[in-house]
């Protein structure tokens, strides 16, 4: 029976795969190609009559979608591209939208999701001592601030200690420590698991938590995971008496639709000390497993009063997924800790959301990029800014502003990766530094501005992060953890290839070409 269930786990995987495979987006563009060119010969060749009058209506319908998407509240990237793409190859083009259009997820779920927050009405209040306090050491900096809360619905918060990990490893040793002295419950939601030595030290703890009456409960993104966890892994789970759930179940014909992914880190502990940053639940993540070189991953860890933000983020999904209801007041910080917490600077926890027409992640970059007065680093995976954070860059470096962004050196993803590198030539003109990191990938999400202000989180500077996904971060002001992003970065710059002006011109006329055609595609990718 073992043996049977081996292969029977075996022939899942494999099927998971090839379906991850075949509902791909360059599978899926591709097929759109083709369909287009054999439309297209159709036409040609005058296979039958009616060719030329569904032609007629194929145009009619892509002249009909273009004018709804123009009016649209959308990104001008994205109705250029759509607007492009329907209008040159309408078939091509009517079945990508059919595909990639929508940047909502089903109907129903969305419908449960945002009942789950009208229910909880003021549950993130805000401390009027607090705002004024932020509000008399910097106007400025308190706007930006004052954008989350009334915006995102995140209040800022003191009374709250920050500590930054500039590398997964050490990251992960903080973890484990947190994980094993929880009394009460352990809250976890992540983008991507993966069975290995990382995974394998956290369940053990999980199993041997729930055993002892913890209340433990996971949300994995199944699309993330289709790769990585056997069929139906939080069955397994719920056996173990974890409870957890599958945010968007991975499911061939819909799947494609549902262009949305849960792609936040968030873990809460005991109500009081929660983790957040760009470090998934995998080994490659601490570099247990190379892949694409050393791998640089970072994140932060809160203890105190604004981990309560993180908690209510968790519990409204887990709500809405499991369609449950909680008692959100049954896990405040102060619930399990007594003592008073210390304080640390300013700290806000805040979540994006694909449901709305705030783009937070992006909002919360370009307040950074915009008010920034010496310098801007910048960490991200993926560089894909669209036209208002592009703009934002180079003017930012054109009114002196020392502005470097650290990219990987060695990439996840080729294509991409060409798209990222195509931006380089037009921020460097401009007098933004890039760096490339050398010794491999780097898929920290962080911004650190002027020796006040840090971002660090999961949200990339990518059409997919800023419109699409579910993300969240941690804006910090004045808290210890804003001097330890800078020192990172500081560490980091020496051992990345810095890119010049030679580098981005040396490319082959094919290679820019392509660049130019990913540039279009830049919302799909």
């Amino acid at each position: 029976m073992k043996i049977l269930y081996k292969l029977l786990s075996k022939l899942f995987l494999l099927l998971k795969k090839i379906l991850k495979l075949l509902t791909s987006r360059v599978v899926v563009i591709a097929a759109a190609i083709i369909l287009e060119f054999l439309w297209l010969v159709a036409m040609v060749v005058k296979l039958n009559d009616g060719s030329v009058y569904l032609t007629y209506i194929s145009i009619a319908i892509a002249l009909l979608l273009v004018f709804y998407i123009v009016n649209q509240r959308m990104n001008p990237g994205y109705k250029l591209m759509w607007s492009i793409c329907i209008l040159a190859f309408p078939v091509m083009g009517l079945c990508l939208y059919g595909v990639f259009g929508h940047s909502r997820l089903a109907r129903k779920f969305r419908e449960t999701y945002d009942k789950v927050l009208l229910s909880q009405g003021e549950i993130l209040p805000e401390k009027e001592k607090t705002r004024e306090e932020l509000t008399c050491k910097d106007p400025l900096i308190a706007s930006q601030s004052k954008y989350l809360k009334n915006y995102a619905n995140a209040p800022v918060y003191q009374n709250t200690e920050t500590e930054y990990y500039p590398m997964g490893e050490d990251w992960f040793a903080r973890f484990v420590e947190e994980l094993k002295k929880a009394e009460h419950y352990i809250f976890l939601e992540y983008f991507i698991i993966s069975e290995g030595y990382m995974w394998d030290t956290i369940l053990e703890i999980l199993k041997e938590k729930a055993q002892n009456g913890l209340d433990v409960r996971l949300i994995y993104d199944d699309f993330g995971c289709v790769t990585t966890l056997p069929y139906q892994y939080y069955k397994t789970l719920q056996k173990m008496g974890i409870k957890c759930a599958a945010f968007n179940q991975f499911r061939p014909v819909l799947n494609v639709v549902l262009n949305n992914r849960d792609h936040r880190k968030i873990a809460v502990i005991d109500g009081h000390t929660g983790f957040t940053g760009g470090i998934n639940l995998a080994d490659e993540y601490i570099n247990q497993k190379e892949r694409f070189g050393h791998w640089k991953d970072s994140g932060v860890c809160l203890h105190g009063e604004a981990v309560w933000s993180f908690t209510v983020m968790f519990l409204q999904l887990w709500s809405a997924i499991t369609r449950t209801e909680c008692t959100f007041e049954d896990y405040l910080p102060e619930k399990y800790h007594r003592e008073c917490f210390r304080n640390d600077g300013f700290v806000q926890p805040y979540g994006d959301s694909p449901f709305d027409e705030e783009t937070v992640g992006e909002h919360v970059y370009l307040n950074m990029i915009s008010q920034a007065k010496r310098y801007l680093y910048i960490f991200t995976p993926y560089l894909i800014p669209d036209n208002e954070t592009l703009t934002a860059l180079t003017i930012a470096a054109k009114r002196g502003v020392d502005v470097r962004i650290v990219t990987p050196g060695i990439p996840d993803k080729k294509m991409v990766f060409l798209l990222t590198q195509s931006y380089y030539e037009q921020l460097i003109e401009s007098g933004v530094q890039i760096y490339q990191y050398t010794p491999g990938f780097i898929h920290s999400k962080c911004f650190v501005c002027d020796d006040e202000v840090a971002c660090v989180g999961t949200i990339n500077v990518d059409y997919r992060s800023m419109y699409l996904h579910f993300e969240c971060g941690v804006w910090m002001y004045q808290s210890k953890a804003v001097l330890q992003v800078k020192e990172d970065a500081l560490a980091t710059f020496p051992v990345c290839e810095q890119i010049t002006m030679a580098f981005c011109r040396k490319k082959n006329f094919l290679v820019r070409a392509l660049r130019g055609v990913l540039k279009l595609l830049a919302p799909l990718l």
